[in-house]
């Protein structure tokens, strides 16, 4: 009866056992079954991670970066080289592709391996538990965290692939010194791209995130030697190597570098901060994205231009003198800035003076004064007198007196040709009051873009408002490109993290101004460098004549406080201020000249590897040699000739008679005509 009894007993155990592991079973199943639930209620967890913003420039280097101290680039799995994956998944996780995010077996041994040593000593984590780990979670060893990162892992399983996964790991795990991610741990440890590592190096790199400090190269060498070769002999029981690349990698040379690749973001710091407002303000880029969005932004800065730049700011420009300055250089086709300095020195001060500061722009407005004069019937022959005049305004309430340069003046007509070259202020004032105060107000502002408005005021022919370089600059480059409007342009296109483009650059041209206009707007903006222009006065450009070696157009200015110079060529465009910021006033004579001798050795030096190009004139206009004192048609008598362009219709019809003996009449003679005058002619002219 006992052995029936205890027989009882043992079936009634082994039922409740049975339905115990039962009951288990179903509850781990529907506990399981719950946790993938979630999983896929969850979704996919974002992927992004704080990465460096790079900007690059128009040839596609890297010009700068934002990080925080943490150096990422990403790269897709095509980007990396085949033997740092292969490195990467023998060392890490030999099952990568085999398990569902956990590799059980591996668990096991870890957790024997543990027990028998009573200690923590091997690591059990997969590709992806290491990836959800640095993308969420903290690096404690509570069990929150762990069954955290349990849930990450079932969720990055879920929902992404194989290839994304290991892409994602790659591009985020820790190698040392800074360097997140593959891409910035090549450029650091070895000077190169993640896709150019060999064997030896990939074996090396891959060793490091175990223990970064430990097997960092530039920190122990010895210690990563050891792990590369353990990696490459495990490399080579997983058939990812052969013996002999195994040998032969184990005793190749390897040069470490121990920089990163973007360590200092020097170049155009000025202009680099441009960019980064037009990211934030105009495309509307969350600060923290700009900064840590992992964005990659072409820009239009030419860094040839760019080094040109600040190397003749600092030949010109005395390291005693507070003198300050702003600059900017502009692709006249298409507004692309190739190159910004907006100071002496950014560390000094980052007031970016080229697109912040609104200076007095004095002459360099003319040429937007006399564009409006020629629309209302001026013509270069059109002459006014040159005198000192004072003009009376509110029933003689007010008077205004403009000055020449030196207080020198014709004290007889002058032609507009001559009043630009010689930047007569009379002649500019008495045009403005011509056409109206109110037209070049609306001029600068609707045609040419200025941002800040010019004042209906007598002087303001004389560039009494302020205005900004960049603004100015892209104002001259109107008439460079033939009349079509086009806005600075400091970014082509903007990718994020992934790749996907966010933003692209669509530049629309606009005919603003009459393209045979524009074309003798410029040729009479050619003549300050143009002796034959002379009168009572040298014209303005006759200090850097000698270092101009291609037709250029420009104008300079000059105010008591401010000095520019702004100018082209077929090919670019640029303009300089230099002046005090506390707008005291120039009075060294070199100091007069600094603007002038900064831009002509930008130009000369930026277009040395250009080809010279003349300004192509446009059909409607025809060039004849006039007497430039008097604008009329020259005569074989005329003891100075120049090759004048007008628009077809407007070009003079009366000959100069003042060379002509007393009684002689004038001999009639057709005008020269562009196409009659010998190429040999013109060439003498640039020259002479």
């Amino acid at each position: 009866m006992e052995l029936i009894a205890r027989m009882e007993r043992t079936k009634k155990y082994a039922r409740v056992a049975v339905v115990a592991g039962l009951l288990g079973a179903v509850l781990i199943l529907a506990g399981l079954i719950g946790v993938l639930t979630y999983a896929k209620i969850q979704g996919p967890p974002p992927l992004a991670v704080p990465q460096s913003t790079l900007l690059y420039g128009e040839d596609g280097s890297v010009i700068g970066e934002t990080n925080t101290g943490e150096k990422r680039y990403w790269v897709s799995l095509k980007e990396i080289s085949p033997a740092l994956i292969e490195a990467t998944i023998s060392i890490e996780d030999k099952s990568f592709y085999q398990h569902y995010g956990f590799d059980i077996k591996r668990m096991a041994g870890a957790a024997l391996a543990d027990l028998k040593a009573m200690a923590k000593v091997q690591g059990a984590s997969t590709i992806s538990q290491q990836y959800a780990r640095n993308l969420f979670l903290s690096h404690d060893k509570t069990w929150k965290r762990k069954i955290s990162e349990a849930l990450y892992t079932i969720r990055i399983e879920m929902n992404y692939s194989k290839k994304e996964i290991l892409e994602g790991y790659l591009n985020t795990i820790y190698y040392g010194h800074g360097a997140y991610g593959v891409q910035a741990a090549s450029q650091y440890y070895f000077g190169k791209d993640a896709n150019q590592l060999t064997v030896a190096e990939a074996a090396m790199l891959a060793g490091i995130p175990k223990a970064p400090t430990y097997y960092s190269p530039v920190a122990n060498m010895e210690n990563a030697k050891k792990r590369q070769e353990l990696i490459l002999q495990s490399m080579t029981e997983d058939d990812f190597i052969t013996k002999e690349q195994q040998v032969v990698s184990k005793a190749a040379p390897i040069t470490i570098t121990g920089e990163h690749a973007h360590h200092k973001a020097e170049t155009a710091p000025y202009f680099q901060d441009v960019v980064k407002s037009i990211l934030r303000s105009d495309l509307g880029i969350e600060d923290r994205t700009v900064e840590m969005g992992g964005l990659k932004v072409y820009t239009t800065l030419i860094p040839d231009h760019q080094k040109v730049a600040e190397k003749v700011v600092k030949e010109q420009i005395p390291d005693e003198s507070d003198i300050q300055l702003g600059f900017v250089s502009m692709n006249p086709k298409n507004g692309h800035v190739t190159s910004l300095v907006g100071g002496r020195s950014y560390e000094e001060s980052p007031f970016n003076r080229a697109v912040q500061a609104i200076r007095q722009p004095g002459s360099t407005i003319k040429p937007l004064l006399y564009y409006s004069a020629l629309e209302q019937g001026f013509t270069p022959s059109t002459t006014m007198k040159s005198e000192l005049t004072s003009f009376t305004f509110d029933d003689g309430k007010a008077k205004y007196t403009p000055h020449n340069y030196n207080n020198k003046y014709a004290g007889d007509d002058i032609t507009l040709a001559q009043a630009i070259a010689l930047s007569d202020n009379v002649y500019a004032v008495k045009t403005h009051l011509f056409i109206g105060q109110d037209t070049l107000t609306k001029t600068a502002q609707d045609t040419f873009g200025l941002t800040t408005k010019v004042k209906k005021y007598p002087s303001s022919a004389l560039g009494t408002s302020g205005a900004r370089v960049i603004d100015m600059v892209n104002a001259y480059n109107i008439f460079a490109n033939g009349g079509y409007k086009v806005k600075p342009v400091f970014i082509t296109r903007v990718e994020d993290w992934s790749g996907n483009v966010i933003y692209e650059n669509k530049s629309e041209k606009e005919q603003v101004l009459d393209p045979d206009q524009a074309y003798v707007m410029t040729h009479m903006l050619s003549g300050i460098f143009d002796p034959k222009l002379n009168d009572y006065s040298t014209v303005t450009g006759i200090q850097i004549r000698k270092d101009a070696t291609r037709p250029y157009a420009g104008k300079s200015g000059t105010t008591n406080t401010d000095n520019w110079m702004i100018g082209y060529s077929p090919q670019l465009t640029a303009g300089v201020w230099t002046g005090y910021d506390k707008e005291k006033e120039i009075s060294l004579v070199d100091d007069k000249y600094l603007a002038k001798k900064l831009w002509v050795n930008f130009m000369e030096e930026a277009l040395k590897d250009e080809p010279v190009k003349n300004f192509k004139p446009t059909k409607g206009v025809v060039g004849v040699a006039v007497n430039p004192h008097n604008g009329k048609l020259a005569t074989e008598d005329c003891p100075v000739q120049r090759f004048t362009y007008f628009v077809k219709g407007t070009e003079p019809t009366e000959y100069c008679h003042e060379h002509l003996g007393e009684n002689e009449a004038p001999k009639e003679k057709t005008p020269v005509k562009k196409e009659e005058k010998p190429w040999y002619e013109k060439v003498k002219d640039w020259i002479f």
